[in-house]
C-alpha cells in the first residue's frame, strides 16, 4: 500500500499539470458522477452548499472534472512561496469560478448567500490553534473547528465529495454523499468527529489514492510528529 501511495501521488503530479495547462477540449476522459440527487437537494434549499472535500492525489483534476457538471468555488490555503502561489491560483482559476483564500470569510459568506457551491477540504493539520482532537482512522488528529462555523454562517447544507481513479485507469468516478444532517450540533468535538468520519468513508473507497504524504498526524497528544519519529 505504501508503494501504491507513491505511485498514485506520482500520477497525481501529471494530472495536476493536465488540469492547470491542458486545453479542456483535449481532456477527453470517462467520468462518472454519482449521487447528484444529494447535491441538487442541497442547492434547492437556496442557502449555498459547503462541499466537503479531501486531499486525494486526484485533487486538481478532480476539481476540473467536477466543474464540468456544476459551477463551483474553492477555498484554499495561500502558499508561502509567492511564485508557487501565483502558479497554483492561476491554474485553479481555469475551472473554479472563485478561488478563495481560507481567511477571506466575507467572500465565502457572499458566495453562499448567492447559492454557490463552495469546495472546502479541512483534512490538514494546522496545529493546536482553532483545532480539537478527533479520531481519524482511530488516531487522534488535530481537526479544525472552522467547518462548523462556516456551515453556520448561512445555515448552508454540507455534504462530501469523493473522487477516485477507476481501478483499471480507464476513467474517474466522482461521488456525492448524502447531506450531513443536524450539523453543526453545538459540540465542536462531535462535529469534528463527524467530518472525519465522512472523509474516512470517502478514503476507504481506495486508501492508496489519499495524499498520505502530507503529515495529517503531525500534531499529536504525545508531542509534535510523535507518529513520524524514527523508532
Amino acid at each position: 500500500m505504501v508503494r501504491q501511495v507513491f505511485v498514485n501521488n506520482g500520477i497525481g503530479l501529471f494530472e495536476t499539470a493536465m488540469a492547470w495547462w491542458t486545453p479542456r477540449e483535449r481532456l477527453d476522459m470517462k467520468v462518472t458522477l454519482k449521487g447528484r440527487e444529494h447535491l441538487d437537494a442541497a442547492l434547492a434549499q437556496g442557502k449555498g452548499v459547503v462541499l466537503l472535500g479531501a486531499h486525494f492525489s486526484t485533487l486538481d483534476l478532480g476539481g476540473l472534472l467536477f466543474s464540468n457538471f456544476y459551477p463551483v468555488d474553492a477555498m484554499y490555503r495561500r502558499h508561502n512561496n509567492p511564485l508557487l502561489e501565483r502558479i497554483i491560483t492561476r491554474g485553479r482559476q481555469r475551472f473554479f469560478d472563485l478561488v478563495i483564500e481560507r481567511s477571506n470569510i466575507r467572500t465565502v459568506l457572499k458566495a453562499l448567500r448567492q447559492n454557490h457551491i463552495v469546495w472546502y477540504a479541512p483534512d490538514q493539520d494546522f496545529g493546536h490553534r482553532h483545532s480539537v482532537y478527533a479520531p481519524f482512522f482511530g488516531v487522534p488528529a488535530a481537526t479544525i473547528t472552522a467547518t462548523s462555523r462556516m456551515v453556520k454562517l448561512n445555515g448552508s447544507p454540507i455534504l462530501m465529495l469523493a473522487q477516485h481513479r477507476l481501478p483499471d485507469y480507464s476513467g474517474y468516478e466522482l461521488e456525492l454523499f448524502p447531506i450531513i444532517t443536524s450539523f453543526p450540533s453545538g459540540d465542536e468535538e462531535a462535529d469534528a468527529k463527524r467530518v472525519n468520519q465522512e472523509i474516512e468513508r470517502a478514503i476507504r473507497k481506495d486508501p492508496a489514492q489519499y495524499m498520505w504524504v502530507h503529515r495529517r498526524f503531525k500534531t499529536h497528544p504525545q508531542g509534535k510528529n510523535y507518529l513520524y519519529r524514527q523508532r
